[in-house]
């Protein structure tokens, strides 16, 4: 057994690479949620910008406080300025609106819109940065030691990383320590109000059998990233699937790796037991940039449902056609508070402090002399 998993190492180390340049290796890891066990693996150590994937620390984050009663499902969640600022893809709702933490998650989780995870970090956090420092906490907590967190929606900086690896042990916590949120994960749309549902991101959900999560993530550095997941015949299998060029290929890739998967009864190794392997340069993060958006370019994460329908299916063996119409959630605001005057809250001005009455005398006594 010590033979076979050395030698499979071995291979992932040599394919790590392979004489291609990093930025076209991607990296990738399967596993079975029951017993830990890796199934594949491809440089899972390696530095990786996780984009919106992060977006399942931050629901992460938000269950802990839940279960510890910090908050509810009800929570409202603010839109502060900072949320409003950020980019697309977002809701754009404007600054002082509201929402329930179990809205902001469905929208967080499918449309993967940045404001409303910024708003969730820093109505649950304090700020933006605290929400931070509590992601880290978590990641510290869970041995993602290759991982560090700098906002809650996944916006690209130098300083915030991930791994395969690290990734992978996330969503194995989130599949095993809160079932009961497990419904986040694979909502096949959302209706909020708008011209048409916007339908999940992740195309595995209605096209491969099983699929039931998890999140997809694009930022020009990190390459197009999806984490799925499936469950048949009572086994369930994720995978991480960092570094694609296309957004068509992030899903035939983790569709075969799931596939696999189910035919596959592990390398004998599980993911606690794993320890680092790959080049010295692993802790350097890749940077896809250059490959992926060679102009400068506005990278989005966002499609219809259907552009791509033909070419995901046409790609894969196992994926299908979605054979149903998306079944849809309803989310919205909660309605804006309303003073005494019939005014909404947020858009009555904030005052501005009175200016002290003997400035003022001496202001106009000084204006009566030079006149």
């Amino acid at each position: 057994m010590r033979k076979t998993v050395a030698l499979f190492l071995s291979s992932c180390v040599i394919s790590t690479i392979a004489g291609l340049p990093a930025a076209l290796a991607g990296a990738n890891i399967t596993v079975d949620v029951g017993n830990g066990e890796i199934l594949s693996q491809e440089d899972a150590f390696q530095r990786w910008y996780p984009a919106s994937t992060t977006k399942l620390m931050t629901a992460y984050v938000a269950f802990r406080l839940i279960e510890s009663g910090q908050v509810t499902l009800d929570t409202p969640i603010k839109i502060t300025a900072l949320a409003a600022k950020q980019p697309p893809s977002k809701m754009g709702y404007k600054v002082g609106s509201e929402l329930t933490l179990d809205n902001a998650l469905k929208i967080m989780l499918v449309k993967s819109a940045n404001d409303i995870a910024m708003a969730v970090g820093e109505t649950l956090g304090g700020s933006a940065d605290k929400f931070s420092m509590l992601m880290n906490e978590e990641a510290r907590r869970l041995g993602m030691y290759g991982s560090h967190f700098v906002n809650p929606n996944g916006l690209h900086s130098d300083d915030h990383y991930t791994t395969a690896r690290d990734m992978a042990i996330l969503t194995l916590q989130l599949r095993r320590e809160f079932p009961q949120y497990a419904h986040y994960f694979d909502i096949e749309a959302i209706d909020y109000g708008g011209k048409k549902p916007q339908p999940n991101l992740n195309a595995l959900i209605g096209r491969f059998q099983g699929a039931d999560g998890m999140k997809t993530g694009f930022v020009c550095p990190s390459g197009y990233n999806l984490i799925g997941s499936a469950t048949r015949n009572g086994r369930t299998i994720v995978t991480v699937v960092f570094g694609e060029l296309k957004l068509t290929t992030r899903a035939t890739k983790a569709a075969e790796l799931l596939a696999k998967g189910f035919d596959t009864r592990g390398t004998g190794t599980t993911i606690d037991a794993l320890r680092p392997y790959g080049a010295p340069t692993r802790d350097v993060a890749v940077n896809m940039r250059p490959t992926v958006c060679p102009k400068e370019v506005s990278g989005s994460d966002t499609w219809d449902g259907k552009d791509l329908e033909g070419h995901i299916v046409q790609g894969s063996p196992y994926m299908n056609r979605m054979d149903h119409e998306p079944a849809v959630e309803k989310v919205a605001l909660l309605p804006a508070k309303i003073n005494s005057l019939g005014m909404e809250m947020n858009r009555i001005p904030i005052p501005m402090p009175r200016p002290d009455r003997s400035s003022l005398t001496d202001a106009s006594s000084a204006l009566k002399a030079v006149n």
